[in-house]
């Protein structure tokens, strides 16, 4: 296969744009939100490298463009595939899957055959852009056979791959019928990453079982064949961050600041404001959360117009069954705490089932005495990261669920186990009479970890040590393809 011009390629689900196409062929785009576009973004206008993602739109297809610094490389996807790579194999399948079977992952070979096959296609459209001897990063649960792939078609370059979620116990990824060709795919990676090191050692278990692969520690020993020679593969711990210096400014802003305290006088300027912030997922333990706030009012621990509960819950993969039933759930748990306990013009929860401007989510950090973050599962949580990195008057107070990877880095949170309502409602009211001084101690100790372990420096680390992994047969030796800059 003839290679391409980018020493650095990306490839992810979705490109970090949103994009349409005129009648006349011009492409509008506009940036997109997310936590994998806020990671990689900065290191890819760095590197000048080019980014391989799904449009976000059925049957659109476009040639590549440049985005604000990024070659845009897209992957056209039809309405069938979606429904079945997408909405079923990648959120219906490995998604419960991966976070702990908290809902009953559904097999189905139809939805395996179209992930092998979108699978195929990132890996051609990576494969052709990515230079000689360059560097492909390939991320997520959707795209988990592309290293193996890309390595059949350019074993010249080095690869990588990151798992933005869990990954879960070998007791509950041996349930996927699919699970060695899952294993293998990663496997065609030099360096795979992971939020937490427990995700890596439940990874390099796997390998263990469902291989007859030689395993020291966190080092997978793959042997040599025909004119390919032996090679090591590294599972680790990379916990992503956010771009929190940025975050950091755009919180000390004087009209993001005023903007805070008109929040504060909308909602009728309560003592205690309490919020949530999250995509609208069963992941996130909305549910708990709003039950535990609930039952606190009931108790007469927090009272309504003294306490309100903002949840902000963005609009998640509505087309498949399981949100739309966590919709229902969580509008009717919060009418009925409304009508039990708010007042006229107070009403008790606050719920908003769309998203925020980053500027707008700073203010509302800021407004916000209580951070609820009660995720039953997940990979790593930013949005626990976003509310330090904004409170730079060192106030506030982060709950945060043990079952998140920012559990691992955030000391100075106030840990819960949202399965546990009656713990989760002390620790709530504990967290609501905290002294300023508290506050103040835990929130610098926060604040210290979060400005420093940067977005960045996730990047520079792991691109760091996939460039370090000695140059594949038929690539280049010498110095790491990925520019100096990038890494400095």
């Amino acid at each position: 296969m003839s290679a391409g011009e980018y020493d650095l390629v990306a490839v992810a689900n979705r490109l970090p744009v949103d994009f349409t196409v005129a009648a006349d062929g011009s492409v509008d785009w506009s940036r997109s939100p997310g936590g994998l576009v806020t990671a990689l973004e900065p290191m890819m206008k760095a590197a000048d490298g080019a980014w391989i993602g799904w449009s976000g739109a059925p049957d659109l297809a476009h040639d590549p463009f440049d985005a604000d610094g990024i070659r845009c490389v897209p992957v056209t996807l039809s309405a069938e595939e979606i429904a079945l790579y997408y909405e079923g194999f990648a959120n219906d399948t490995l998604w419960p899957l991966y976070h702990d079977v908290i809902t009953a992952p559904a097999y189905h070979r139809q939805w395996w055959e179209a992930y092998r096959a979108v699978n195929q296609r990132f890996a051609e459209a990576a494969a052709a852009q990515v230079a000689p001897g360059g560097t492909v990063w390939v991320h997520d649960y959707q795209l988990q056979l592309v290293p193996a792939m890309v390595r059949e078609l350019r074993p010249d370059v080095r690869i990588g791959f990151f798992n933005h979620i869990p990954f879960p116990g070998i007791e509950i990824f041996a349930q996927l019928p699919w699970r060695r060709q899952i294993v293998d795919g990663i496997l065609g990676a030099d360096v795979v990453g992971f939020q937490r090191t427990s995700d890596a050692s439940n990874f390099v278990r796997a390998v263990r079982r469902l291989t007859d692969l030689t395993t020291r520690g966190q080092i997978v020993m793959i042997p040599g064949h025909a004119a390919r020679p032996p090679r090591q593969v590294r599972a680790a711990a990379f916990p992503i961050s956010i771009d929190s210096k940025h975050f950091d400014e755009l919180a000390r802003r004087p009209d993001v600041q005023q903007r805070a305290r008109e929040i504060r006088q909308e909602l009728g300027n309560p003592q205690t404001l309490l919020l949530g912030v999250d995509r609208l997922d069963y992941t996130k333990g909305i549910r708990h959360r709003v039950k535990a706030f609930g039952e606190l009012l009931e108790d007469g621990r927090l009272t309504v117009p003294e306490a309100t509960l903002v949840q902000v819950a963005s609009p998640s993969r509505e087309n498949v069954e399981a949100y739309q039933q966590l919709r229902e759930e969580v509008e009717l748990l919060v009418g009925r705490i409304n009508g039990d306990y708010g007042h006229l013009g107070h009403p008790a929860v606050h719920y908003m089932h769309h998203s925020y401007p980053p500027d707008e989510m700073a203010a509302l950090y800021l407004a916000a005495d209580v951070m609820l973050v009660t995720a039953l599962r997940d990979g790593m949580n930013l949005v626990a990261k976003e509310y330090v990195a904004a409170r730079s008057d060192d106030r506030g107070v982060l709950v945060l669920s043990e079952f998140t990877g920012a559990a691992d880095e955030l000391a100075g949170a106030v840990m819960v186990n949202p399965h546990d309502i009656d713990g989760m409602k002390d620790r709530i009211v504990a967290a609501v009479e905290m002294d300023t001084r508290e506050q103040r101690k835990r929130m610098r100790r926060l604040r210290r970890r979060v400005l420093e372990d940067d977005v960045a420096k996730w990047s520079q680390s792991f691109l760091s040590v996939l460039t370090s992994v000695p140059a594949p047969a038929g690539g280049t030796d010498g110095p790491a393809p990925v520019p100096a800059e990038v890494l400095s």
